[in-house]
């Protein structure tokens, strides 16, 4: 296992990008977001995704500089054309034009079309709470999670994030699938030869598969007992990000590691709420810091959501992020195509 400073992937990541004619900005905006995903202990969004981009930019499923169209709907409504460009720098603009609405109006609804993989969606929602809002931020993807009740793929990993500003610290941050786990953990345990926790992810015939080369759909959040419940929010944020805005849904999606040349058309929708239009909003970042302490008395001291993602942080961004032999492979190959230096190992590690 070798390990790598947060920059040093940040240089070697937006110098690959740009080796693909992605502008500067968007480089930096793109290879930072994935870094900072990796430093979170999110190995399964984080730069390890990068090799796919720079394969769908190569291929021309994803443009480096798109045409990204954003226009305001209504007083609280927005959309943003993300042109086939890279989902970060698309998600970006939209959260951010989600903002701008919600400092004028209260609360500001984008949606997103025509876009890519847009990485972790807690990127977004936790940019929102920094600013002092509530952040909420949905996207989808192709079909690679079964329907409860089936085994055939039918919709994405659909996840679902909601970040609240936190007085004196980060921001509390839900950030989850609705699939047991994300379709990249599977890709990662393929590439490290890994193997999948059970009750996660099930064959063709529907059994479960603990051999990631034998998984062809997850199982919904929930499991084979109560996967009712991810299945059917799953099912309302694929109507949230595809039809709503225009997009496929599920079946109808291009896949995100096959035919490289066709453009995925992914969506996302974000909702951002200023607080300070409602009787709490004064010091709700306050009462966040409250229930925080206040759980943290309870007995096993539990932690709100996010609170791994800091502490991860914090060791990662001491000790180097880790990069697993398969991901350096990609790198090193990735660093030979594009003449661009291998980023630097953490004291020779």
């Amino acid at each position: 296992m070798r390990h790598c400073n947060a920059d040093a992937l940040v240089d070697w990541g937006a110098a690959c990008l740009r080796a693909h004619d992605v502008p500067r900005d968007d480089a930096l905006l793109v290879a930072r977001s994935l870094v900072q995903t990796s430093l979170w202990g999110i190995d399964s969004h984080g730069i390890a995704r990068l090799p796919h981009y720079l394969n769908r930019l190569a291929h021309g499923s994803i443009l480096a500089r798109p045409a990204i169209a954003v226009r305001r709907t209504g007083p609280a409504t927005g959309h943003v054309d993300g042109g086939q460009g890279l989902g970060i720098v698309v998600s970006h603009r939209a959260n951010k034009t989600a903002m701008e609405i919600a400092a004028e109006s209260g609360v500001g609804a984008v949606g997103v079309s025509d876009s890519s993989h847009c990485g972790a969606i807690g990127l977004y929602t936790r940019e929102a709470a920094r600013a002092g809002m509530v952040g909420i931020g949905f996207t989808h993807s192709d079909a690679i999670a079964a329907p409860f009740g089936g085994h055939v793929p039918f919709l994405g990993t659909n996840p679902i994030s909601i970040a609240f500003p936190r007085a004196g610290g980060e921001p509390v941050c839900l950030d989850m699938a609705t699939t047991s786990i994300p379709w990249n953990r599977v890709m990662n345990a393929r590439r490290e030869a890994g193997v999948l926790p059970p009750g996660v992810a099930v064959d063709a015939q529907g059994a479960d598969a603990r051999d990631p080369s034998a998984a062809k759909a997850l199982r919904p959040l929930g499991g084979p007992s109560y996967g009712h419940k991810g299945y059917a929010l799953a099912l309302m944020i694929e109507l949230l990000c595809g039809p709503l805005n225009g997009n496929p849904f599920g079946p109808h999606i291009s896949p995100m590691y096959e035919q490289l040349e066709l453009p995925r058309r992914l969506g996302a929708f974000f909702i951002v709420i200023d607080p300070a239009r409602f009787p709490g909003g004064p010091a709700l970042a306050g009462t966040v810091e409250q229930m925080a302490r206040e759980l943290a008395r309870q007995p096993g001291a539990p932690r709100m959501p996010g609170d791994p993602e800091i502490e991860a942080q914090a060791r990662r961004g001491a000790d180097g992020i880790p990069i697993e032999p398969g991901l350096w492979s990609e790198i090193t190959a990735w660093s030979d195509r594009l003449r661009v230096p291998l980023p630097a190992m953490r004291d020779g590690r």
